[in-house]
């Protein structure tokens, strides 16, 4: 991915330097078991993370040293060249639609984190958190996407990013608010099957930036696409769950099958039109 010369984001919240100490996990191995399983799947619902957050509570921040390394410092630059380019494109799609954009703001952290949403570990992955519209990303799962799940390379990496930016647009559409509204009285398995479309609609649109950057911007490379489809299909509910426990449990899905992943990523940088990101209607 060509993007070293891209524009860096102002909005960057850097809190690797903030460690929180005085509370740790104590909902027990249920807690923290549920916690690692949900780590992968990219948009955290905000309800799970108050949940796992209670024993967090009375936790305090302190501050440390923190020197990242040239890998790190390397990768921060990296996810700031990203969130730039996404607002640079959801900033167009908005203005033609006769829309303002809101850039979201993304946060670093290391380890743990307090959000509007409540408390957060690193197992818990990638989360973006409608409460006060932040993107929350440690940097070290970018290393297990590589190492656990098979998915390497910057692309696979921006393809996380812009997969979380997606729920930020859901956010503004009113979209999330939709289904949050559709999914009370609900029964477990009909409200899941709702979430698994708000999530393959971000995958869509995760792809629909890819569109746009490189149709605009020419960021792509040759095996790029091939990177984030390799992303998206680790992180699909029936292969985590086969890896996690053996078998897999359709009704309990929250994101979507590997191939329901992959397809709408491709469904969105195909034609880079938010229009044909309508999963709720299939």
């Amino acid at each position: 991915m060509r993007w070293k010369r891209g524009r860096r984001s102002s909005n960057i919240e850097d809190r690797r330097g903030q460690r929180l100490g005085g509370g740790a996990f104590k909902g027990g191995i249920g807690t923290i078991v549920i916690a690692l399983a949900l780590g992968y799947f990219l948009g955290i619902d905000p309800s799970i993370l108050l949940k796992l957050g209670e024993g967090l509570g009375s936790a305090q921040t302190t501050r440390v040293d923190y020197q990242p390394t040239p890998e790190e410092a390397e990768l921060a630059e990296f996810v700031s060249v990203v969130l730039a380019d996404t607002e640079d494109t959801w900033r167009e799609i908005f203005k033609r639609a006769g829309r303002t954009y809101e850039e979201p703001r993304l946060v670093l952290f290391a380890g743990s984190v307090r959000s509007a949403c409540g408390m957060a570990s690193a197992a818990m992955g990638p989360f973006y958190c409608p409460a006060d519209k932040k993107v929350y990303i440690d940097l070290s799962f970018f290393s297990d996407l590589k190492r656990r799940h098979g998915a390497p390379g910057d692309f696979a990496q921006a393809y996380v990013i812009a997969h979380e930016i997606g729920h930020h647009v859901q956010t503004l559409l009113g979209t999330s608010k939709q289904v949050r509204q559709m999914q009370q009285g609900m029964g477990k398995s009909a409200a899941n099957a709702l979430s698994v479309k708000q999530e393959l609609q971000a995958d869509c649109y995760a792809g629909l930036w890819g569109n746009h950057a490189d149709r605009s911007r020419n960021v792509l490379e040759s095996g790029d696409v091939e990177e984030a489809l390799q992303a998206a299909a680790a992180i699909g509910d029936d292969r985590l769950q086969k890896q996690a426990q053996g078998y897999v449990v359709p009704e309990s899905f929250t994101h979507g099958t590997s191939e329901q992943r992959v397809h709408w990523f491709k469904t969105g940088i195909k034609y880079g039109d938010a229009g044909k990101c309508d999963t709720f209607s299939e």
